[in-house]
Parts: C-alpha cells; structure tokens; sequence
C-alpha cells in the first residue's frame, strides 16, 4: 500500500509505455459501495459470472465483499477466527469439483513479518448472499508463508488449480520476483515459496516519473495485483501505472510467460490501482482502486 496522493502532472504519469493491444479503452462500469474504501483484492466468482469478490486493506474487517461490477452490493462473507493483518490480494479457483476463494495475507509494507499466510475458504451458494447481511464462514485450510531469503512485500497473488500451486510477485524487490507455494501443502508447518523467476520487462518510469514521489510517478512499476483467466490463456498484472497482460502459449510455464515483454492496455488512469480480476469469459478485465466510492473499471477485449 502507498498513500494516495495528487500531482499536476497526471496527465503525463497515466500515458501507456508499450504499444496498445487488441483492447477497447477503459470503461466505467459502477463504482464501489459504502463500506469498501481500500479495495486491495479482487477475484470472479466461480458460482455466479455476477460476482466479483473484494477486501480492504489492512487494519480492515476480516470480510470479503461481493460486489457486481455496478457496485451493487451481493453480500459480505466474514471469515471465521481471522484478523485483516494486511490483506492484499484474493483468488478464485476451481478444485475436486468445488469452488474456493484464497485470502493473501501478504502485505508487509516493512519487510518485516513472519507471520504471512494464504487462507482457504470456500465460495457458497449464491442463494445463501443478502446484501449488507453478513454470512460466516469458516477457513478450510492456512497456507504459511515464509521467503527463503527473508520477509517480502507481496500484493500480488494467483492460483493455478490445475498445477497445485500459488503464485506469489514480490513487490519493493527490483526486480519483482515469481515464486510458488503448494496449494495444498502436505504438512502444517511453514511453506518456502520457491523462486521460479524474475520478471524484468514491466513498464519502468520514465526518468520525469522517477522525481515524482506519488503511486503512478516514481512507484509506477510496483506490482499491486495479478490473476490467471481462468482458462489458464493468459495472466495479468496491474501495477500503479499499467495493466500488463500476458499471453500465455500452450504448455508454457508461468515463469516463461510472465518474463517476457507484456502487452500494456490502455492507461486505467487510477491514482492507487490495487486490484485486478479476469471475468469468468478469461478476456474481459475489471479493476478497482483504494479510496471511498471509487470507479470499478472493465477492459473489454476489441471486436
């Protein structure tokens, strides 16, 4: 997390560094209700293509908000026994036929905790959501976290179900690193993420941008949030200054596919971007950013 900030030369800090790909400009599709003010997270429901799950930053209620991309408010699902430590990033995914959220307790803006975990919860019934109703729900399983070379900031996570892993993107390191965790760890104890790669070719600030002490200035490069299309095509991750997607060939690792150059989307222009999610159709991209009442966004891919 940064503090949100103001500066003259917006216009300048918001411009695309690379080449726009095969998507419309941005668009406004709602913006985010009452009671979500530090959206950090964001992931698709994998019950209803409606639902999109969000959180707020750290200090915030142990909840996850289920929103539609018109901000209409679902439900809340408080997660049983658990403190929002810092919570920065939530997944959806798909496995033995049911589906799961996961909660990246990953947030560390001082490089200082050992206490970082990765939550399991699962998605209910729709029918059982009432907006502004509460529904509790317990953790089916804790991932703990720990980096092999000490703590790490982490905004960023995904899952790959089929693969058996959580992705994890370094945030403050340069260059940001990809390490994985098992999803299902076999033992209760700590789980080492493992370095798989460092990604080189996000958009850097331009040396104007660097003098500028703001998210889209000299921070424009951090990454904030990442997902995979759910039909594991292609990944993306946000940073304070572009939505960098990556496609992904078949059979190729993450790794790979994450290394090479991005395709940067047209600038989503938001002072602190800080959550990404593909929609159930693995194209379509919505985004949403810390502050009150703040717009929620949706890249379409072009005709």
């Amino acid at each position: 997390m940064r503090p949100a900030s103001f500066f003259p030369l917006a216009a300048l800090l918001f411009t695309a560094c690379t080449q726009s790909p095969p998507y419309e400009e941005r668009q406004i599709s709602g913006h985010l209700p009452a009671g979500i003010n530090e959206s950090s997270g964001l992931a698709a429901s994998r019950r209803d293509p409606r639902i999109f799950w969000t959180h707020n930053d750290s200090g915030g209620q142990p909840v996850l908000y289920g929103i539609e991309p018109n901000g209409v408010r679902r439900g809340d699902l408080r997660i049983a026994g658990l403190r929002n430590i810092d919570w920065e990033d939530v997944a959806s995914f798909e496995l033995d036929g049911k589906a799961w959220l996961l909660i990246a307790d990953t947030g560390d803006n001082r490089g200082s905790r050992r206490d970082c975990a990765l939550y399991v919860v699962a998605e209910p019934d729709p029918a059982q959501l009432v907006p502004f109703q509460e529904l509790n729900v317990p953790v089916a399983w804790k991932i703990p976290v720990l980096y092999p070379d000490g703590p790490h900031d982490c905004e960023a996570v995904a899952v790959d179900a089929k693969a058996g892993l959580v992705y994890l993107l370094t945030k403050r390191t340069k260059p940001p690193v990809l390490l994985t965790v098992p999803l299902r760890p076999k033992s209760p104890g700590p789980c080492i993420a493992q370095p798989v790669a460092r990604l080189q070719n996000l958009p850097k600030p331009s040396a104007l941008q660097k003098l500028i002490p703001v998210p889209g200035g000299h921070y424009r490069d951090e990454p904030t949030a990442m997902d995979f299309a759910p039909d594991g095509s292609a990944a993306v991750i946000l940073t304070y200054g572009d939505v960098c997607l990556f496609p992904r060939n078949l059979g190729e690792t993450w790794g790979a596919a994450l290394s090479r150059k991005p395709q940067v989307l047209p600038p989503h222009g938001l002072t602190q971007a800080e959550a990404v999610a593909f929609a159930q159709d693995s194209r379509t991209l919505y985004l949403t950013s810390e502050g009150g009442g703040t717009a929620i966004l949706r890249y379409r891919p072009a005709r």
